[in-house]
């Protein structure tokens, strides 16, 4: 899962009627049940994650397969990628760990993860593939997705009604045609788009199929020159337009489902979880609040969104990696993920799956976007980017105050270059 931003979310797993599986590892040649009676299987999942009912099932289901134990260790967000590389290098790590799926490539290239191929052939064939991409590093599955979120328009439905606007847009000039009758005919804020929301903006590269780095030699330097960079900063300077909020600030400075929750606020783009955000701030709120999918440039193709998640890996340094993996068989099977997405409002990991998500407004319009997205770029140089001040919202600042798309690429591509050789 991708830090504290969705870390509040909750998740779910799957099936529990799995064969179990034998294994040619020492202690591990076991199978059926009581076969790895007297171990204890020890999962750092982090806070938020593992709801409890979902965590009383699995558990059961788990116990009475394997006759194991089962031990979930919760872990915090906040420093979480030094201390999973720290364990991943001792003699004794935890033996499944649930890992943000942007930071899983990193893992991978230490060596720290278990090759988990033989896993995606036997349960994963039909694991969503924009989901699976993340637990791939160098053409090896080194983990496997667990669950996903991703960002959609909340909107306030009065202001709307009050703009004569009866239906939701399906396309991205439907949305900018709407946005500009709300500036028109009411007093609110048609959308509040601060300049450096850079989740979105990352969704809207993925639509416009551009990359925010490329290979030259056996290096990765920056690409944000690309013309196809450049198209997705046009549509998000377009949806600024529509806005008041600062250019120099992103969607936590401040809070922009506080702004919303003083009801002057057409719509904004984030996580499902900040209704609630801007419901605490404003209880009144809550019976104006909508939500619908962030539209594309054509109907049937929603905007490409980031795709914040987590995914499930066995630590290679484990010694019970084969009652590792009847365990994620047991968290990843389909009556578990639909109760993770039942339960926790997260996506799982299959799209059949996607019925479970049926009254939840939130996360039913986030789904139809899942195909259609993506992460930043999982090579394990990426996360130095992101570091503040990131560069990419130094960038977008600048065009939005009026820099071309070429200069204000061209300000930033040594420092991104610089973060991407790691010579900080």
């Amino acid at each position: 899962m991708k830090r504290g931003l969705i870390a509040a979310t909750g998740v779910a797993a799957l099936l529990v009627s799995v064969a179990a599986c034998g294994s040619d590892d020492g202690d591990d040649n076991k199978s059926g049940a009581d076969g790895f009676k007297g171990q204890t299987l020890t999962v750092w999942a982090m806070d938020g994650s593992t709801p409890d009912k979902w965590t009383e099932d699995v558990k059961a289901a788990f116990e009475k397969k394997t006759g194991a134990k089962l031990k979930i260790e919760i872990q915090t967000w906040n420093g979480i990628q030094p201390k999973v590389t720290t364990a991943l290098s001792e003699s004794n790590p935890p033996d499944v760990l649930e890992i943000g799926n942007t930071q899983t490539p990193a893992y991978a290239r230490t060596g720290g993860l278990a090759d988990l191929t033989d896993l995606k052939e036997s349960i994963g064939a039909t694991w969503t593939k924009s989901l699976n991409e993340s637990a791939v590093f160098e053409g090896k599955q080194y983990a496997a997705p667990w669950f996903a979120v991703n960002r959609v328009v909340i909107y306030n439905k009065k202001i709307w009604a009050e703009a004569g606007l009866k239906d939701t847009p399906k396309t991205r000039t439907e949305f900018f045609q709407a946005l500009d009758t709300i500036e028109k005919k009411t007093d609110a804020e048609p959308i509040y788009m601060p300049g450096q929301n850079w989740y979105f903006f990352d969704g809207l590269t993925i639509g416009t199929d551009a990359n925010l780095v490329k290979k030259e030699g056996d290096k990765w330097v920056s690409n944000l020159a690309d013309p196809k960079v450049g198209k997705a900063m046009d549509i998000y300077k377009q949806y600024q337009s529509f806005s008041k909020a600062p250019k120099n600030k992103d969607e936590a400075t401040p809070q922009q489902a506080e702004v919303f929750a003083k009801g002057k606020t057409g719509a904004f783009i984030g996580m499902g979880w900040e209704a609630a955000t801007a419901i605490k701030a404003n209880p009144e709120i809550e019976k104006e609040i909508g939500y619908f999918t962030i539209p594309g440039e054509t109907a049937d193709k929603p905007e490409g969104v980031f795709l914040g998640g987590s995914n499930l890996a066995i630590a290679e340094g484990s010694d019970k990696k084969e009652l590792a993996k009847e365990f994620l068989k047991i968290a990843l099977s389909d009556k578990f993920e639909s109760q993770l997405a039942s339960e926790g409002g997260v996506i799982p990991n299959k799209e059949s799956l996607q019925t479970a998500l049926k009254g939840n407004p939130a996360a039913e319009a986030g789904a139809p976007a899942i195909s259609q997205g993506g992460t930043t770029p999982l090579i394990p140089e990426w996360a130095a980017v992101e570091n503040a001040p990131n560069p990419i919202k130094t960038y977008m600042t600048a065009v939005l105050n009026g820099k071309s798309h070429a200069e204000a690429a061209k300000s930033v591509e040594d420092e991104m270059n610089k973060r991407l050789s790691q010579e900080q």
